[in-house]
């Protein structure tokens, strides 16, 4: 019997029952931790953008991928804090005078900071 193109290419058949099943394994890709960003990013994916995911996951990249959004999204988050922070005059003065007004107004920060990254970096 002819050997097919698969198994030309180095691919085995496993037999189960009746049937000749293709022993198919992933690509290794190491393994590294996702913050919060890239687990966003990952639901996001597999939602609305199911041949994304699918393709990164079949290529092995879906980690280094999904690590990379990750960072970025980090940078960029506190980037603005810093940057509104300043454009709002919120010092470690204020926070010495009245705490609970320098912890609206940086929760108030916070939010709008996360709002602008999901919008530019996770939702995208």
């Amino acid at each position: 019997m002819a050997k097919s193109l698969f198994e030309e290419m180095g691919g085995r058949y496993e037999k189960q029952g009746d049937y000749l099943i293709p022993c198919l394994t992933l690509p290794t890709e190491e393994e590294q931790p996702i913050g919060i960003w890239g687990q966003r990013h990952l639901r996001y994916l597999k939602e609305h953008h199911k041949g994304t995911y699918i393709n990164l996951l079949t290529s092995g990249r879906l980690n280094t991928y999904l690590v990379e959004i990750d960072k970025q999204a980090q940078e960029r988050f506190e980037r603005l804090l810093e940057e509104m922070k300043w454009a709002q005059g919120i010092t470690e003065q204020l926070k010495a005078e009245n705490a609970l007004e320098w912890v609206g107004r940086i929760n108030n920060i916070r939010a709008c900071a996360r709002e602008i990254v999901e919008k530019e970096i996770i939702y995208v």
